[in-house]
């Protein structure tokens, strides 16, 4: 039992690891299409200052004034530090104008913050020391240690040395103390200062805890949810769940870069992340746009820190594109290669294919010469079959009359009848040949059951033929010789009992009644009739 619980207990994180994996996969794709369309969000915030800017002439008191200006700085202060630093400047101007030392006192305070994040140590040193903390009201000391919390924090970054970070992480957890000591304990902004106590101390499973809980309250596609995902990112690093910070710090980032916040720190952490990952593309791309940013802010902490990995990044992503230069080179050197076997091959193939076709249409032609010579002979077998029996039986017929007629000669010699034989013997034999073309007729349309009406579509309609009695008239008789392969003129004219002239004529007569070219007909006439199998 304790086994399978463990084993599942596996399987569950297992699991929900890879699933993590997948979301952070599809959010740093969703990530790469908001740093495209960043020209887009930098062109609104502009467009929202721009708008701002333009208020400032309706403005009809000083304190109107300060407070539009204050709304102009809250735009500037995390996308051009410059810019920020005037409008403070004007505001702290407005404020000693009205004699207003509240006022007075949070321009000095956001000017330090600005000076903090573009890297001006020694100006906001000296703006920070010039106000005594203990003498503020809360809100304002709270400001005050917060602005503090943020210097140590860039100090400790921009100096890089742990000999000088030890110190600064001392004074900025004494200023955090202060800060918790005038926030309203179940506030979040107590909270939040209590989990990064508890992170300074050692205990990183709490923070978590708070972070989140904090986090999950902030409403999309504002600061405070970049600020807040950030928080959570840098507590799930502490209790070494790199997936769960890879997944805040893509959030924060792009909700920085739809802000159009040029401070944009969770970036260029990711891209230190990515690199070290091996994901050395989108670490390149992605520190070149925190580079932008921060040269756009004008943040010389912020380009300073950077300096120190973008050589790096910079240099292993070169080395990447060379080795992939070199790596393309092979390929195509092995690719050339390929191509120049699989040219041969194919020509090798194509000789083939060629020599291979040649022989099948050879032997194509040669099967239907083949076929055609078959039905030649089966129709040849078959006119022989049925002619040969049809002859020998008229043969038959014929035998016998003449041995009839015979045998009558002899008798009427004997008998001394020569003037009746004279008579018999003068007889005409129009009834013999009559019999005979009505036998011819028969049997070569009981074989050639449709040579009628093929060979009326080789002539025009109005001179069609029609069978009368199923009795062919002496040009399709003609013809229907042709058709059993009798060409010889002669044997025709013998066998229908006409001069050979008579013949030409009818022939002649037929051709110029047809539709094709005369000197084609009979080849044509030669095809014509499906043999009747029966």
């Amino acid at each position: 039992m304790k086994h399978t619980l463990c084993l599942l207990l596996f399987l569950i994180g297992y699991l929900s690891n890879l699933c993590a994996k997948n979301e952070n996969d599809s959010l740093l794709t969703a990530l790469d299409k908001v740093i495209s369309q960043r020209r887009t969000y930098t062109e609104k915030k502009e467009n929202t200052i721009k708008t701002l800017k333009l208020q400032k002439a309706e403005q009809k008191t000083l304190e109107d004034l300060y407070r539009l200006n204050s709304q102009i700085i809250y735009q500037y202060e995390t996308f051009v530090c410059d810019s920020a630093e005037r409008y403070i400047n004007e505001n702290i101007e407005i404020a000693r104008k009205l004699n207003n030392q509240v006022f007075l006192l949070e321009g000095q305070l956001k000017l330090a913050f600005v000076y903090s994040l573009s890297g001006l140590f020694v100006q906001a040193t000296d703006i920070l020391k010039s106000i005594r903390c203990e003498t503020l009201p809360d809100y304002l000391k709270a400001l005050y240690c917060w602005n503090s919390i943020r210097y140590y924090e860039n100090l400790i970054k921009y100096t890089a040395d742990t000999k000088f970070s030890k110190e600064y992480q001392i004074k900025k957890e004494l200023y955090r103390d202060t800060v918790m000591s005038v926030l309203y304990k179940q506030s979040d902004e107590y909270l939040k200062e209590e989990a990064f106590k508890l992170q300074s101390e050692g205990q990183y499973a709490e923070p978590v805890r708070i972070l989140t809980g904090i986090y999950n309250k902030q409403k999309t596609d504002t600061h405070a949810y970049a600020m807040a995902a950030m928080g959570v990112a840098r507590a799930q690093l502490l209790v070494g769940d790199t997936i769960q910070e890879e997944k805040y710090l893509i959030l924060a980032a792009m909700t920085d870069i739809k802000l159009a916040v040029k401070e944009n720190e969770a970036l260029l952490t990711l891209a230190v992340n990515l690199f070290r990952k091996g994901d050395i593309d989108r670490a390149y791309n992605y520190v070149k746009v925190a580079l932008d940013d921060a040269i756009y802010y004008n943040s010389r902490f912020r380009n300073t820190v950077i300096a120190r990995i973008h050589p790096i990044i910079e240099s292993t992503y070169l080395y990447k594109l060379e080795q992939q230069k070199r790596n393309l080179r092979f390929y195509f050197f092995l690719t050339s290669i390929f191509v120049v076997a699989l040219t041969i091959t194919l020509y090798f193939n194509y000789r083939q294919t060629k020599a291979v076709s040649k022989a099948k249409r050879h032997l194509k032609n040669m099967n239907g010469k083949l076929i055609a010579l078959n039905q030649t002979l089966d129709e040849a077998n078959l006119i022989k079959e049925r002619y040969i029996g049809y002859f020998m039986n008229q043969c038959a017929v014929y035998i016998n009359k003449l041995d009839d007629y015979r045998k009558n000669v002899n008798r009427k010699i004997k008998t001394g009848q020569i003037d009746d034989l004279y008579k018999s013997s003068s007889r005409p034999f129009e009834k013999e040949l009559e019999e005979l073309y009505f036998n011819f007729d028969k049997a070569f349309l009981n074989l050639y059951p449709n040579f009628v009406e093929e060979f009326n579509s080789l002539l025009i309609p109005e001179e069609h033929f029609k069978l009368d009695k199923n009795r062919l008239n002496t040009e399709l008789r003609i013809f229907a010789l042709i058709r059993l392969g009798i060409t010889d003129v002669g044997q025709i004219a013998v066998f229908l009992h006409y001069s050979v002239q008579t013949i030409y004529n009818y022939k002649s007569k037929i051709k110029r009644l047809s539709l094709i070219d005369s000197n084609l007909f009979e080849e044509e006439v030669r095809k014509l009739g499906s043999l009747s199998y029966k």
